[in-house]
């Protein structure tokens, strides 16, 4: 049995750039949480199809991982892969909820691709492999390249590691999920005209901590999806814990153990 952790994210920023050929364009701080993850194993079977056990819920035309199998045999045509899976079924321990602004989909099918690549000795490179993955969904590059903390801009395929320790954070799960595609479209009638992406772009360059510093009681300024959100699910606000932070696309909030208390200008 081959086995891999599919790591959940939160985004410590989220910053919408512009639309383009209809999709949004974003800039964001990515962090791995080390302590949340899924868990992808390919374990011996005979199998007729490509199989997946543990996620019952998902119709596999939808599910992450059946399309990243798919993209990586339309890009390699490697029948390898398709003789691998006639012989291993993947089994997925799923811990990441759904609806969560936490990437679980986009995590499976990212940890997927490096397993195959590895098993079946594909030796394909990082930046194709996260261009297989950018088909799948624009978040799964980041978790390709896996790396621990990243700015993450354009349409999600632009990866630049960043040098600081994650942040040790607590999670907050409302009763409702947000669905991304929903909470994108709320931003873009409502909100898209509002944006001012040059206020923000020196945040590349600093800590984490140091933004939050100046941030760190304004969701709504972390996350251009935050008032998305609350448009598209009116109840989400009665949830919001006050003085939490907003992840993504939702729904979930995050508060670091050692945000620094003190303020900074804008």
């Amino acid at each position: 049995m081959y086995s891999i952790k599919a790591h959940a994210k939160i985004n410590i920023f989220l910053k919408i750039t512009g639309h383009e050929n209809g999709y949004h364009t974003l800039f964001s701080r990515f962090m791995r949480l080390d302590n949340l993850y899924d868990t992808i194993s390919f374990v011996p079977c005979k199998c007729d199809s490509f199989t997946i056990e543990g996620m019952s819920n998902i119709d596999i035309k939808n599910n992450t991982i059946y399309k990243a199998f798919v993209s990586l045999n339309d890009y390699t045509g490697n029948l390898d892969i398709l003789d691998f899976f006639q012989h291993h079924k993947v089994v997925v321990e799923k811990n990441i909820p759904s609806l969560a602004g936490l990437g679980g989909g986009s995590s499976d099918a990212g940890a997927f691709l490096r397993l195959i690549n590895k098993v079946s000795n594909l030796q394909l490179d990082t930046p194709t492999l996260a261009k297989i993955g950018s088909s799948v969904g624009a978040d799964v590059p980041f978790f390709v390249y896996d790396y621990p903390v990243a700015n993450v801009s354009g349409f999600g395929e632009i990866i630049e590691p960043f040098n600081e320790e994650p942040l040790e954070v607590e999670l907050f799960f409302p009763t409702l999920g947000c669905d991304t595609t929903l909470v994108y479209k709320t931003f873009k009638s409502n909100l898209l005209d509002k944006i001012i992406p040059q206020k923000y772009m020196h945040w590349a360059d600093l800590s984490s901590k140091e933004i939050l510093a100046q941030t760190s009681d304004a969701p709504e300024i972390l996350n251009d999806l935050y008032n998305a959100a609350l448009i598209a699910y009116p109840n989400l606000k009665d949830e919001a814990p006050k003085g939490w932070l907003f992840s993504g696309s939702g729904s979930t909030f995050f508060k670091p153990y050692d945000i620094i208390a003190s303020k900074k200008e804008l």
